[in-house]
């Protein structure tokens, strides 16, 4: 079988890279030669291209953002695939507003959206470089806020290909962690919650949040921030926290 060609009946062409080096989609900067790396757009594309990967035997790795992903210098064989669904929309009520977004949206982006729109509680993914999908995933979180806090329903994919969703309890949210972390779903969307609120009182917080960063976190340098060995039952990085130890050097 030809790949490539079954590919480009899928996805088009300029989204379809061959022996693609992934320090180009890595924080880290670092990685080797992906076989095929696509940038897929939409539901249809993801469902042609799993059912291919599947029916063939073809390897399947998902990236985000590649901000939690550390890849070998011997690369990865058969396709990658980064999602690129970045659509949005807000319902408002009277008393709050849902926000409705696909899995590809980046974190920074939709911060600024709800800046713009006046919508709180997002303030604290302005630092964070990942995406809705990864954000989910692990229950992203910081100054005291995590994506559990927000969240309201999500629709996925299914190891099957099936589409599914779920509420907020059957996320099983645990600190960085989701019924995602150990699934073979794809994220396909999310549906957030959030309080109407002012944009001085939105820009305040992020203009503290960013300042707190430049001064805690070495950001000019390549990283996937704060990584531990976890021992099953302990989380480390918690336990750091709650001990105020963290120190960053």
């Amino acid at each position: 079988m030809n790949i490539e060609k079954e590919l480009l009946n899928i996805v088009q062409k300029d989204r379809i890279l061959k022996d693609e080096p992934m320090k180009k989609h890595t924080s880290f900067k670092v990685g080797g030669l992906a076989d095929y790396f696509l940038i897929i757009e939409n539901e249809k594309e993801l469902k042609q291209v799993l059912k291919l990967s599947k029916q063939n035997n073809i390897p399947l790795q998902l990236v985000g953002n590649g901000t939690n992903l550390l890849v070998t210098d011997k690369g990865i064989r058969g396709i990658v695939i980064k999602l690129n669904m970045q659509n949005y929309k807000i319902e408002r009520t009277k008393d709050y507003a849902l926000i409705i977004v696909e899995a590809g949206f980046p974190l920074c982006k939709l911060a600024n959206i709800a800046l713009k729109e006046e919508l709180g509680s997002l303030e604290f993914l302005s630092g964070i470089p990942g995406t809705i999908g990864g954000a989910i995933r692990m229950n992203a979180g910081a100054y005291g806020k995590e994506m559990k806090d927000l969240v309201v329903k999500t629709k996925y994919l299914d190891e099957n290909g099936k589409i599914q969703k779920i509420n907020l309890e059957d996320h099983n949210f645990s600190y960085r962690s989701s019924r995602f972390s150990n699934e073979n779903s794809i994220i396909l969307e999310t549906t957030l919650k959030v309080p109407y609120d002012t944009k001085e009182n939105i820009q305040k917080k992020i203009t503290e949040y960013s300042k707190s960063r430049k001064e805690n976190q070495p950001l000019e340098y390549p990283s996937a921030g704060s990584t531990f060995k976890r021992k099953e039952g302990i989380i480390t990085a918690k336990l750091i926290d709650e001990c105020g130890l963290k120190v960053i050097l």
